[in-house]
């Protein structure tokens, strides 16, 4: 087994480099789990109430589409439903960008043909890599099973295993791919687009599911073949708390020993560096005259990837906007908690302020990822032969940032339109309540420019800023945590539309501290040494 000599070292540096990232991504995900069962209680505290959640979902075809079917009224079941699909999409999420990390952006930035000269197997970097995603999945099933334990312990295990296997099996995509491309741009963004693609079977699938009743979940008709085509769908399959079906384990066990078998079989038929499907050669002549054109060249799929996902989300909330009176009904818990997240105003106001205010939350994430490109092509070395013509630090800087900043207000326009397609209603007041999220969005990311231009070694913890905004917005309204720290998050100052005033004075105010954020972090990016 010499091409795995060195695997052990790898995977301890690996496990180093990842102690903020793992940490961060596995206790969201996990605090987003745990923090459900006793929202449910409060809101569906006895068994009529529940039972006519059930009836809800099994006759909403577009709620089913959103969250997924529901097998069973008990609280680990409605914890299961309610948070399956998104807490295996973030475990998926931390697979992929753990392993890309470790292999292609190894290769990319020569560090793995500077290791591979060592004593170091040719296969040892990628079981390293894998290993690092299992540690993470590992992590994250141990802390939901003890977390849910109290809702049945079998129950807890099962959803605990279904979450690390879905992360699991996009970590064996991300290898494949990763071994396919050259780019780790284009490994995350190829890998992303499978997820978003099990997303959209899953949710079709899950829509178009037959049985108009709850007890037609709950015998186990219904199921749609595209349900069964997305990894998603089989972890709503293996129906933790509700009968688990064991069997489906099986599934994620093939797929990730069949996509990691032919990861390996790939990794060996390369040279360090190369990939099965090169990179198409540029022009003869450059096009790129300006480092803002270069910033969009190397950011555009990005940003039409997430303006494509924000107008669908806007056209599948707004789809639902008309029903969610019904499905509220007389639960005044519920009620409580989108005045809470939306303003206290009419619960169809309140839901689509707070279903606003959730892309809002997401859009943070949209600008991170787009400034900390600044730190990536630093790292990367590929900033220091821009700057070293005629292209100053900033006119280079603000390159990416007009795309990071521009970028997630038009991503914000476009939910806003996605809401005026599927609501059809109140345009302007739901445009309006989409843009003015923008305000807190750009304080988040103005906070990025100031951990990059200040202390580019820590960047990286604009992640945790971005993962704890939006923790507090998702979370805090649920548990009914004191106002105090809800304030902590900036999308806690902004006015609650469609259905409130708007206030301009916190709006204006967030604004300014956005400009004084990000010069700050231009002036220590004009001041310091890059990274070399």
């Amino acid at each position: 087994m010499t091409s795995l000599v060195g695997t052990g070292v790898l995977l301890r540096f690996n496990l180093r480099r990842d102690r903020l990232m793992i940490p961060v991504w596995v206790a969201v995900n996990t605090l987003m789990v745990l923090s459900m069962p006793n929202t449910l209680k409060g809101l569906y505290g006895t068994q009529a109430e529940r039972a006519d959640l059930l009836d809800q979902v099994a006759t909403n075809a577009s709620l089913r589409a959103l969250i997924g079917p529901v097998f069973d009224d008990s609280l680990g079941a409605l914890t299961a439903w309610r948070v399956g699909v998104y807490a295996g999409a973030l475990a998926a999420v931390t697979g992929l960008l753990v392993v890309v990390r470790h292999t292609r952006d190894e290769e990319e930035t020569g560090r793995q043909e500077l290791l591979s000269s060592g004593v170091v197997g040719r296969r040892a970097s990628l079981t390293a890599a894998l290993l690092a995603a299992a540690v993470a999945g590992g992590v994250l099933a141990l802390l939901v099973t003890a977390g849910l334990a109290g809702q049945g312990v079998v129950g807890a295990l099962a959803f605990g295993l279904g979450l690390a296997a879905v992360g699991m099996l996009f970590a064996t995509t991300a290898a494949i791919v990763a071994q396919l491309t050259e780019s780790a741009r284009l490994a995350r963004g190829l890998t992303a687009g499978v997820l978003g693609v099990a997303f959209v079977l899953r949710a079709s699938g899950d829509s178009a599911s037959t049985g108009g009743t709850s007890q037609a979940f709950g015998s186990g008709g219904g199921s749609s073949v595209l349900t069964w085509l997305s990894p998603l769908g089989w972890l709503s399959q293996l129906r933790p708390f509700a009968a688990e079906r064991w069997w489906v384990l099986l599934l994620f066990a093939a797929a990730i020993a069949g996509q990691g078998a032919l990861a390996y079989v790939l990794a060996g038929r390369r040279d360090v560096g190369m990939s099965f499907v090169p990179t198409r050669p540029g022009p003869p002549v450059g096009r790129l005259g300006t480092a803002g054109a270069l910033a969009w060249r190397l950011q555009r799929g990005a940003v039409l990837g997430w303006s494509l996902g924000f107008f669908l989300a806007g056209v599948v909330y707004g789809g639902l906007t008309d029903g969610v009176a019904d499905l509220v009904g007389d639960n005044e818990r519920a009620r409580e908690i989108f005045e809470r997240m939306g303003g206290h105003s009419g619960i169809t106001d309140a839901f689509l302020a707070s279903m606003t205010g959730m892309l809002g939350l997401v859009a943070a994430l949209y600008i991170v990822a787009s400034v900390l490109r600044l730190h990536g092509e630093e790292t990367s070395m590929r900033a220091e032969p821009v700057l070293a013509n005629a292209v100053g630090r900033l006119r280079w800087a603000s390159g990416h940032l007009v795309i990071a900043f521009g970028g997630s207000a038009l991503i914000m326009l476009l939910a806003g339109l996605g809401f005026a397609v599927g609501y059809g209603k109140q345009v302007g007041p739901v445009l309006g309540a989409c843009l003015v999220q923008v305000a807190a969005v750009w304080v988040v990311g103005g906070l990025a420019v100031l951990l990059y231009g200040l202390a580019p070694r820590v960047a990286p913890l604009a992640w945790g800023v971005a993962g704890a905004v939006l923790l507090i917005g998702w979370v805090g309204p649920a548990l009914d945590v004191p106002q105090v720290v809800l304030d902590l998050s900036p999308f806690g100052h902004l006015p609650k539309l469609p259905g409130g005033d708007m206030e301009w004075g916190p709006v204006l105010v967030l604004l300014a501290l956005a400009a004084v954020l990000v010069t700050g972090g231009l002036a220590g990016l004009r001041r310091r040494d890059l990274t070399t």
